[in-house]
């Protein structure tokens, strides 16, 4: 899914923590997905307006991130704050970062353009445990039917539900590019219960899909 059409999850939230920042892909779409030191999540194009340098080499300062190259300052709305260049400056209203709405639920970050989109409904009442975000030289396709196929996957769209055993986690799928996918996995359920052998155990669950798609020919 393409974030124009929906709610994309682009990072485990576990893996963002508050003052840093990662870059990802969505559909060969370049974003930045960034934490300000409140803890609120932020999902942007991946370039600085002024030389193109990706802000993912960045570095976050309280509710800013700057540039790694010239240092150029963003507000969380996207807006060039601060050039250390010409520090009295008054910056231009059109120095500004492309931006997209972000929200996290079931210990995901999710973004999108789309404004009437809406999160997929997963009941997560328990909370849940984040597993890992694991990426796979298969297209997305290729993954769903591997999970159907198992007869484990219950899918809508882009995210679903897997149970294995008495336990239930949520997949949801990121499309990098034709070749590539990103799978994020948590656990549903509190971390209380789920923290440490089970999120090892489901780690290496994940490892052998990978293996097994990245070396099975076709997905019949």
């Amino acid at each position: 899914m393409k974030l124009e059409a929906g709610w994309v999850p682009v990072a485990l939230s576990a893996s963002i923590e508050p003052g840093t920042s990662a870059g990802a892909v969505v559909e060969g779409s370049e974003i930045v997905v960034w934490r300000d030191n409140s803890g609120k999540a932020h999902v942007w194009e991946d370039r600085c307006p002024h030389r193109g340098m990706r802000l993912s080499f960045g570095f976050v300062r309280g509710d800013h991130i700057a540039c790694l190259y010239h240092g150029w300052q963003y507000d969380t709305a996207g807006q060039c704050r601060y050039i250390p260049a010409h520090p009295s400056l008054e910056v231009p209203q059109t120095i500004k970062v492309p931006t997209y709405l972000a929200e996290e639920r079931y210990g995901t970050i999710w973004a999108t353009t789309a404004r009437e989109a809406l999160l997929p409904e997963i009941d997560a009442a328990m909370g849940v445990t984040p597993v890992r975000s694991l990426y796979v030289e298969r297209g997305a396709d290729d993954i769903l039917a591997a999970l159907e196929k198992a007869g484990v996957g219950n899918f809508a769209g882009n995210a679903g539900t897997v149970e294995l055993g008495d336990d239930r986690l949520l997949v949801a799928v990121q499309v990098v590019s034709p070749e590539k996918t990103a799978v994020h996995i948590v656990i549903l359920g509190s971390p209380a219960v789920n923290a440490g052998a089970k999120q090892k155990h489901y780690a290496q669950w994940a490892e052998g899909l990978r293996f097994d798609l990245e070396h099975i020919a076709e997905v019949a």
